[in-house]
């Protein structure tokens, strides 16, 4: 057995982590530990808070005791808006308080990427203009071409997460790019994981969205690798681990 360790900032999209365990089919379980985000607002002020050490670090305890390998901050925005310097230093402060392997999404994002191959990419983000450009500058910090970037201006977490299919694959659509190799969808606020395979689809190469990258770096924190191919191209890239068919 395998536990993953994710805090996840308020209650938006939180479901798709029990989604996720079930198509990964394998004995792996997804621990989700809800931290306090303060205001729910997309603006560079009020992500900051929302990661900032102390929320974090409140929600350490509650991780340690589901018995977690490995923590994964499972906010993109709360994270990247600290720039890359800044994500480093809030993930080294996560790792020290949980005494575990930690990363974010951000980092997911980065390391998935390399993980497919691909060096551009198209981003296709929730937020507002101002917050979707963080983003591009931090996967532009790591190394990669972002060809075009989108945004749609939603405003909160909360909006984000009522949407469904035809919006997700709306927004997936309008912000890929024919120069782009994977399209990025980085909220962990939007719910991504049933539809991975239609988006993939629908677009002809590679979608990495944010509560799935955010898993699959929690299974390469522990070195696990499994075949989900109902979660994308990411997890059927050569897998160690075979996960049963369902």
């Amino acid at each position: 057995m395998t536990a993953l360790g994710f805090l996840y900032p308020g209650h938006s999209a939180e479901d798709d982590y029990p989604r996720i365990e079930q198509l990964l089919g394998s004995d792996v379980r997804l621990q989700v530990v809800h931290t306090d985000i303060g205001e729910d607002a997309h603006r560079v002020d009020a992500l900051l808070e929302t990661g900032s050490p102390a929320r974090l670090a409140a929600g350490v305890e509650e991780l340690r005791l589901t018995g977690a390998e490995a923590v994964v901050w499972a906010c993109t925005s709360g994270s990247f808006v600290f720039g890359w310097e800044g994500a480093h230093d809030q993930v080294r402060a996560l790792a020290r308080a949980a005494g575990l392997p930690a990363s974010s999404t951000s980092f997911a994002f980065a390391h998935a990427v390399r993980e497919l191959g691909a060096t551009r990419v198209a981003v296709a983000a929730t937020y507002p203009e101002e917050v979707a450009a963080h983003f591009s500058a931090f996967l532009a910090a790591a190394g990669l071409d972002v060809v075009s970037a989108r945004s749609s201006g939603v405003a909160t977490a909360a909006e984000a997460g009522t949407w469904g299919r035809e919006e997700v694959l709306a927004l997936a659509r309008a912000g890929d790019h024919p120069a782009a190799q994977a399209v990025l969808l980085p909220d962990t606020a939007l719910h991504t994981a049933a539809y991975v395979q239609d988006l993939e689809a629908a677009l002809g190469k590679p979608v990495l969205t944010a509560n799935q990258v955010t898993v699959w770096e929690a299974l390469r924190l522990t070195t696990r690798r499994l075949n989900a191919p109902a979660l994308g191209a990411l997890f059927t890239k050569e897998p160690l681990v075979q996960a049963p068919a369902t």
